[in-house]
């Protein structure tokens, strides 16, 4: 989902993701807290104006996993110690604290990745003939080399694209 770098686009985020972890018959809490700091964080820190952040929610075996996208690939997330008397500061602290495992991957430039994983619990498999919870998808299959009939038009050569800012 791409949001809005505001705090109504880190706001929606939290309740989009809250929606989806619902959906999936998982519980929100903590990762609608670790989804608020992350996007709070991007829509923040990592603001380009006219750029959206990127969020992305998965869930693979037992691990759920946040991803948060943002274009200041420069200005990279750190713990540090909370100060009493300071206002701001305790985000990553908090998603240290709530995550199993947290992280950054930079690129492609001029974007970073802020990544956190939480352990779920397991999730009960839909009986035969009675489907589980939430939408369902075709299997995936492999690209067969053949396009799309709606693809998109491939990217103009360089120098050619136009921007606002």
């Amino acid at each position: 989902m791409l949001l809005s770098p505001t705090p109504r686009g880190a706001r929606l985020a939290r309740l989009l993701a809250t929606e989806q972890l619902r959906t999936w018959g998982l519980p929100s809490d903590p990762a609608a807290l670790i989804v608020a700091e992350l996007a709070n964080n991007a829509a923040t820190h990592g603001r380009v104006p006219g750029r959206c952040y990127r969020l992305l929610l998965h869930v693979i075996g037992g691990t759920l996993r946040v991803e948060v996208t943002d274009t200041r690939g420069d200005r990279l997330p750190r713990l540090r110690t909370p100060q009493p008397t300071r206002k701001g500061g305790r985000g990553m602290t908090l998603v240290d604290a709530l995550a199993d495992r947290w992280g950054v991957i930079p690129g492609p430039p001029p974007c970073k990745t802020v990544w956190a994983e939480l352990t779920v619990p397991p999730r009960h498999a839909p009986e035969p003939g009675h489907p589980g919870p939430g939408p369902t998808c075709a299997p995936h299959a492999l690209p067969t080399g053949e396009k799309e009939p709606r693809q998109a038009p491939p990217f103009p050569p360089a120098g050619q694209t136009h921007s606002r800012e």
